[in-house]
């Protein structure tokens, strides 16, 4: 089972290559991650007044007006929804279909549709239900970059500081060339700390007194994909450097700065930043693929402390459902940062990536996926439209990930002026 979980982690997991739109076959190997813990009332009010203003002044795109658009409360639209849901759980499993999928859609007219089908425990045949818990992957960096923009609207930093500027106990050849900016957008040319050898070699065990500034640095010692902002490369390493910068700021561990800020002031009860590999109840194991095409639990084999501030969260579907809207409309950041935050640069296809943040056809939200695990959260402001898609599964292929080909094919339906992730190179058919 360890040594399964090693091969994936290495080989398909960590870097989300494939399942964050934003990677695509531009890089085809390892990739994924996700954050939250202790301070309190004055503070925590003062944050979230802040948060509260910090858009205000900025634009934020609103619903199409008179523009009628097929309702999710439309039986004949549910079932449409439910078909293509259905279809994608089989075409992308193995002798049976995916074992657990989550779905849930919200329009601009107030209609909803939650939908689980299958199995959060296939050994136990424990029915999956829209209350259960994933590890939502590197939807993590949605929290991570939003403490980090109240920071900078807080002016404790700029964007366009050099790595140079903080003293994160790792050297880091030329940061004094890299930005924060270059950090937040994957385009800091940097190594990817879960393609190194070093880390091959831990085999998924985790060193006595491990830290993140070890995979840092031995990412450091590889030769960089490109010079900063000449390419597009997503990278754990820049997220893993953005946490060690925060807590560098703020003297305080990321979880802490998360809890502190984003999940007390937006009661966000079932999201955390765990420090063992304990789930809280109830949760969804997550499964592999083994060469016969039976599904193998892989559950609790990946080590939260690798995954750090590139991927440790755990949530519900209801926090986040709420989470998604607050941070594709700028409500998480700090003043005066969202226009950075959407300043998406075109990679693939119709799809962009600006500062943690995945832009396709108006649709903002993120992708995460680690072993046994792939969420896509997406928001479209210009319809007023909420589309998660959860699975306990992650795939190799298709290059944009199984949830957010769920994620595609449910706006296909709903929004068909406004479908996301299309690429030339992918499952679009």
């Amino acid at each position: 089972m360890k040594r399964t979980a090693s091969v994936l982690f290495t080989s398909t997991f960590l870097l989300e290559t494939r399942s964050q739109p934003a990677l695509a076959r531009c890089y085809r190997r390892s990739f994924a991650f996700y954050v939250a813990r202790p301070t309190r009332s004055i503070l925590t009010t003062y944050f979230f007044l802040l948060i509260l203003f910090s858009a205000s002044a900025e634009k934020v795109p609103t619903p199409e007006p008179g523009k009628a658009a097929p309702s999710v409360a439309d039986p004949a639209v549910q079932s449409a929804i439910v078909a293509a849901v259905e279809n994608d759980r089989k075409r992308y499993g193995g002798r049976m279909p995916i074992p657990a999928t989550l779905i849930s859609v919200w329009d601009a007219k107030g209609g909803s549709f939650i939908r689980a089908f299958g199995y959060a425990d296939l050994e136990q045949k424990v029915s999956l239900t829209p209350a259960d818990h994933f590890r939502i992957g590197s939807n993590t960096k949605t929290f991570v970059i939003s403490v980090l923009l109240q920071l900078v609207g807080g002016k404790k930093l700029s964007l366009d500081d050099p790595l140079s500027r903080f003293q994160l106990g790792v050297t880091i050849p030329n940061a004094e060339g890299i930005t924060v900016r270059e950090l937040c957008n994957m385009r800091s040319g940097l190594f990817e700390a879960f393609d190194t050898p070093e880390f091959a070699r831990l085999n998924m065990k985790v060193p006595k007194d491990f830290d993140p500034k070890t995979l840092v640095a031995w990412a450091m010692k590889q030769k960089p994909y490109f010079p900063p902002g000449k390419g597009y490369r997503y990278c754990n390493t820049n997220y893993l450097l953005i946490g060690m910068i925060i807590e560098n700021i703020t003297k305080d561990s990321v979880g802490n700065q998360i809890r502190k800020r984003l999940l007390e002031p937006f009661g966000l009860t079932q999201t955390s930043y765990p420090e063992t590999e304990a789930m809280p109840s109830q949760w969804v194991h997550g499964y592999h693929l083994d060469k016969q095409g039976n599904w193998e639990d892989i559950s609790n084999t990946i080590p939260v402390a690798f995954m750090g501030s590139a991927g440790a969260m755990i949530s519900d579907m209801n926090d986040i459902r709420r989470w998604i809207e607050l941070y594709a409309t700028g409500k998480t950041c700090g003043a005066g940062t969202y226009n950075d935050l959407i300043n998406c640069i075109p990679f693939l296809g119709n799809t962009s990536f600006g500062l943690g943040i995945t832009c396709s056809e108006g649709w903002y939200g993120y992708t995460g996926a680690l072993p046994g695990y792939n969420t896509a959260d997406y928001y479209s402001p210009a319809t007023g439209t909420t589309i998660l898609a959860w699975i306990n599964y992650q795939a190799n292929e298709p290059v944009e990930g199984v949830a957010s080909v769920m994620v595609r094919d449910i706006a296909r339906i709903i929004t068909p002026d406004h479908i996301p992730f299309v690429y030339k190179e992918s499952s679009e058919p």
